[in-house]
């Protein structure tokens, strides 16, 4: 066969094999070259070089040889599809996103470890004080340094002397797995939780009580090693953070990202009026430098300040020695311009709650008298589990988002067995502080005075600019029946 010849037989082979759908890369992502389209080429290809009467039927040994060939063809290009898909943050998975996370400088974080440990009380409570209650938030410290935080509220009567709770490490990782088993060369344990944190405000009652007998009124009983540290972010979630992460300094996201990162912060919001941080806004470029100098807001005496707004978390403590307060100036300091620097205030925690009746059908609640079946271990699980989906709910919340009422009712019909939910009210604590003329009193629960303020029926929970909403645990407020 003469070179013309051949050329003119490819030629005619790409025209009737082709089907015009473009495949590969496009401006769609890369589409694999269909199963179908391959056999029409290795049947046109086999007329080419044997012939047009060669034997192509379905039950042919050479159509049947070229039918393995176009479907390992079609596997090697759906490897392909995979490969270039691995390159792109938005469809990459597993190992390979985690390689273009650490590209990005940032690897993909790990979750926090979880375990369970028993409060007991050593001794009675003395007079005047009937309970000691931990609430969620509450830390833990061991020798070695292992830094934890009671999961779920707890509460220690003369009569009710120990109560199990779980625990979640402050800081994610493996490296902060603690093992109350593991003993030093010296013989210690350091890793066994045995003691709160000296700075958390929660357990002053425990430290007072302390001081004042002379020993220790609640003990820490840590028997069983905590996991889960070693565990790594889903894909969609690492995905979101990597997509939502700046490829750029000195702007809002920049410094909203970083301080989103450190351990302990739950929101954060970037106040800066001026655009200090970010020269893309539109008032730049658009004036002569020696007529504005920047903006006239901006006093040129005075140091440029942004306002990094921070909602901590249950567990974090504020200030102190290597607490939240210094952890995030120093990631504020890592990516602010020289000259310009940060006024890092807290949002101002907003405890909200709601009051329910609910309708179950299908769970193994106990029949008899409404205060026996609201009090029965299995309705009390009911119950936590219910609080448990209003609190992830909640925690989405970003600052200044009022509680909606129809995210909480949603919430609570989420939950399996949940037939019907009624006179769902959302509940503020304290009540909302509005205008009131002087010398007007209000009684408590209105306007203007503390207290919990009740919500009408479909009415959200308000929230201003410098708040975040936080949920409170009261078992008590569902009532099933």
């Amino acid at each position: 066969m003469a070179d013309g010849e051949g050329t003119a037989d490819l030629d005619e082979l790409v025209r009737i094999s082709g089907s015009g759908k473009p495949y590969g890369i496009t401006p769609e992502g890369f589409v694999p070259k269909p199963l179908a389209r391959l056999l029409e080429e290795k049947k046109a290809a086999a007329r080419v070089l044997f012939g047009s009467d060669v034997d192509l039927t379905a039950g042919s040994s050479l159509r049947k040889l070229l039918e393995i060939i176009a479907l390992e063809e079609a596997r090697a290009w759906v490897h392909l599809g995979l490969s270039y898909e691995d390159t792109r943050v938005s469809t990459a998975v597993g190992d390979a996103l985690s390689r273009l996370g650490a590209e990005l400088g940032l690897p993909r974080p790990h979750h926090r470890a979880t375990g369970r440990v028993t409060l007991k009380l050593a001794t009675d409570l003395p007079d005047g004080t009937p309970e000691v209650t931990f609430p969620r938030g509450t830390r833990l410290l061991s020798a070695g340094g292992h830094d934890y935080f009671v999961d779920e509220s707890a509460t220690l009567t003369n009569t009710a002397r120990q109560a199990t709770v779980a625990v979640r490490a402050f800081t994610p990782g493996p490296e902060f797995h603690a093992d109350p088993r593991f003993v030093d060369a010296t013989g210690a344990t350091p890793q066994k939780l045995d003691r709160f944190h000296p700075l958390d405000p929660r357990a002053a009652l425990v430290r007072r009580l302390a001081d004042e007998a002379g020993t220790e009124v609640v003990v820490i009983d840590h028997a069983t090693p905590t996991s889960g540290g070693e565990l790594f972010w889903s894909d969609s979630r690492y995905r979101d953070l990597l997509l939502a992460y700046p490829r750029n300094l000195w702007t809002p996201d920049a410094v909203r990202i970083a301080v989103s990162l450190v351990p302990g912060v739950r929101q954060v919001l970037v106040k800066d009026l001026y655009g200090g941080l970010d020269i893309n806004q539109a008032i730049f470029g658009s004036f002569s430098f020696l007529e504005r100098l920047f903006s006239q807001e901006r006093s040129l005496g005075s140091p440029y300040f942004f306002t990094v707004l921070v909602a901590p978390e249950e567990g974090a403590i504020w200030e102190g020695p290597g607490q939240l307060a210094e952890q995030v100036a120093a990631a504020v300091d890592r990516i602010r311009p020289i000259g310009i620097a940060p006024n890092i205030e807290t949002a101002q925690q907003v405890s909200v709650g709601f009051a329910c009746r609910i309708t179950v059908e299908g769970l193994p609640v106990p029949v008899g008298t409404p205060e026996a079946v609201n009090d029965s271990p299995e309705a009390v699980a009911l119950k936590g589990r219910i609080l448990d989906r209003v609190r992830r709910r909640v925690l989405a919340l970003g600052i200044g988002e009022p509680v909606r009422y129809s995210e909480v009712l949603w919430a609570v019909m989420e939950e399996p067995g949940v037939l019907d939910a009624r006179e769902l009210r959302l509940r503020r604590y304290p009540a909302q502080m509005v205008s009131v003329p002087l010398g007007d009193g209000a009684p408590p629960g209105e306007s203007g005075a503390t207290g919990v303020q009740e919500f009408g029926p479909e009415e959200d929970v308000p929230v201003s600019p410098a708040e975040i909403a936080q949920l409170v645990d009261a078992l008590e407020d569902i009532a099933i029946g």
